[in-house]
């Protein structure tokens, strides 16, 4: 056996106020990557990071980008290991905090809050992906601190833009190959059943993401000497907005749901069996009920049906007060979620062919694309998700559940594509964790199991072989 897991677990427990700090001194660097005026925050996380592996014996070093920095740390394991290698990603990057008037604290002031499952850490990045980060590093930091080599080899990619497209992530695994290669990658940016019950999440919605500009007139108008003698851009993009789903709720871009495959009556049943509580889930949003697809569970619209939302809209006059015109341009972000075997390029295309057939004579459309990604899948009888079981198996005392998952991550598709790399993704925040919302948390229990899951998964990696 290459090292016991029990001192390691041991060592984990001593160092968890240590673990709280160092937490804490991450969170405080406010790494918004969609943001210009946070460029020296960004790379700031980027060698906060780097430094955190190297103080605990890994190899690492900031490797620029086109945009924000990746931070590659690497491990050979112990001396003669023949066993696979894991590539373990995750960001350092974090949302805007907007709006930062509806925080209780700071967001980037972290801090240890009183909730009902004990104490959480209030902060932005606290759970996506900061705390999930901190955990593997400090799981790993605590293995050689016991032992003085992992149990197997490792290479660590952290990457800056993950919130904001990870646009220089597909040319740097693409220029780095050789360095990144490895047989799974091991991705903890997702969520757990509930606080008890861990999870492995066995498949994410792709995701198309793009902003739609429509431009009229040469200049804003004044609507009483121009309303309804030209065409009105924002009038036309809440038209062609309000045609994307029908009276059933359904996306109506042409072919979008060709590729889509019904779920099967089995794992319907499966599903069914977990015992989701779609109160407690609504209620952390402050809903009382559903809304989506006609006919649809709220499992199966998060997990298994594709999507179409608008993230964001804007156009004209937005002061206060009033201001009467017809402004000349109007814009709109536009997001679809996708499921296995739906094509993002296509859902993309037929996306620009349905705006531009609805536009009125003087108008006119452009496009820019935030990113796609196709939808992930982890294949029945993969060895790494039977080592991830049995290590969740040795730190809860509930067997973990196996779920989907409505999110997308950009990063999962392209490791896999361009690295060969199947994915694994066992993360450990909450539904109610707030991600991408004011008073993002991350409950202290979860960031504590964080680490002593993945201190347990390393020590299953380093009994396999290739």
């Amino acid at each position: 056996m290459r090292g016991e897991l029990a001192p390691v677990l041991e060592r984990l427990r001593a160092q968890e106020r240590e673990s709280i700090d160092r937490l804490f001194e991450f969170l405080r660097i406010p790494s918004v990557s969609a943001d210009p005026a946070f460029n020296e925050d960004v790379l700031r996380a980027a060698q906060w990071c780097c430094g955190q592996f190297r103080e605990s014996g890994l190899n690492a070093q900031v490797m620029p980008t086109r945009g924000h920095p990746m931070v590659v740390a690497t491990h050979e394991g112990p001396e003669g290991y023949e066993g696979p290698r894991f590539l373990y990603y995750g960001h350092y990057d974090v949302q805007p905090a907007d709006p930062i008037e509806l925080w209780k604290s700071g967001p980037f002031d972290p801090v240890l809050m009183d909730g009902p499952r004990g104490k959480r850490i209030v902060a932005r990045g606290a759970v996506d992906d900061k705390g999930q980060v901190v955990g593997i590093m400090e799981a790993m930091r605590a293995w050689i601190k016991v032992h003085g080599t992992l149990p197997c080899a490792v290479t660590v990619l952290l990457e800056g833009e993950e919130e904001c497209g990870s646009v220089s992530l597909e040319p740097f695994l693409r220029e780095n190959t050789a360095l990144l290669k490895a047989d799974a990658c091991v991705v903890s940016d997702t969520g757990m059943w509930d606080i008890d019950t861990p999870a492995v999440t066995t498949s994410l919605r792709g995701l198309v993401y793009m902003e739609v500009t429509i431009d009229g007139p040469d200049k804003d108008l004044h609507s009483g000497l121009y309303g309804g003698a030209v065409p009105n851009p924002i009038n036309t993009l809440a038209s062609i907005i309000a045609q994307l789903h029908d009276a059933d709720r359904r996306v109506t871009l042409p072919g979008f749901y060709d590729a889509v495959v019904e779920v099967s009556k089995s794992v319907r049943e499966q599903w069914r069996a977990m015992g989701f509580d779609e109160a407690e889930f609504l209620g952390g949003a402050g809903l009382s009920a559903g809304y989506g697809e006609i006919g649809r569970t709220t499992i199966e619209r998060t997990w298994s049906r594709p999507t179409c939302d608008v993230n964001g809209i804007f156009g004209g006059y937005m002061g206060k007060g009033a201001k009467t015109v017809i402004a000349a341009r109007a814009t709109a972000k536009v997001s679809f979620r996708l499921v296995a075997k739906q094509d993002p390029q296509a859902i993309a295309e037929s996306f620009r062919a349905f705006v531009n057939a609805r536009l009125p004579v003087g108008c006119t459309a452009t496009f820019q694309d935030f990113g796609t990604n196709p939808a992930f899948h982890v294949e029945a009888g993969s060895p790494y998700l039977a080592a991830a079981e049995r290590a969740l198996a040795q730190v809860y005392s509930k067997p973990p559940m196996l779920i989907g998952s409505g999110g997308s991550i950009p990063a999962v598709g392209a490791i896999h594509r361009i690295l060969g790399a199947p994915a694994l993704l066992v993360g450990f925040g909450l539904d109610d964790d707030c991600v991408h919302s004011p008073n993002e948390k991350f409950e202290l229990e979860c960031f504590l199991g964080t680490q002593r899951s993945h201190a347990a998964m390393l020590a299953e990696f380093g009994r396999m072989r290739r």
